[in-house]
Order: structure tokens, then C-alpha cells, then sequence
């Protein structure tokens, strides 16, 4: 998995696999789910993402799990 942020267009994009997306959901307040070939979501994207208060200018931390435990 890969996060971006788009400081521009304060968009903060998880992306889940590096499969080409072929479609995607725009879901409720600005979250838009993207879908592989094969049904499956490819990434996740998030509208505003600095005044949902998801991103901040400041501090940019990530804790990701592999196996139920936490990798720092």
C-alpha cells in the first residue's frame, strides 16, 4: 500500500494495489472508491483531506500492521 497527498488539491489517496482502476463509486462527503478489473477497490481517495483533518502541514505519521503486529 502507498499513500499520496496532493498538497494542491488536498486530496489524500490510499492506494491499494497498482492495478489500472476501471471504475469508481463517488461515496457520500467527498470519498471516491476506485475498482480493478476484478471488482476489487484499487484505492481510496479523500476530498479535502487537510479540513476533514485526515492530513496536517505540520505532522505526516504512518503505523502500518503486518500480521497483527505493528511495524514502527
Amino acid at each position: 500500500m502507498r499513500i499520496k497527498y496532493d498538497n494542491e488539491a488536498d486530496v489524500l489517496i490510499l492506494i491499494l494495489r497498482d492495478d489500472p482502476p476501471v471504475d469508481a463509486i463517488e461515496e457520500s462527503r467527498g470519498v471516491i472508491v476506485s475498482y480493478g478489473e476484478d471488482g476489487e477497490p484499487v484505492s481510496v481517495e479523500f476530498m479535502n483531506a487537510s479540513v476533514r483533518r485526515l492530513i496536517s502541514s505540520d505532522e505526516f505519521s504512518i503505523t502500518p500492521q503486518t500480521k497483527g503486529v505493528a511495524v514502527t
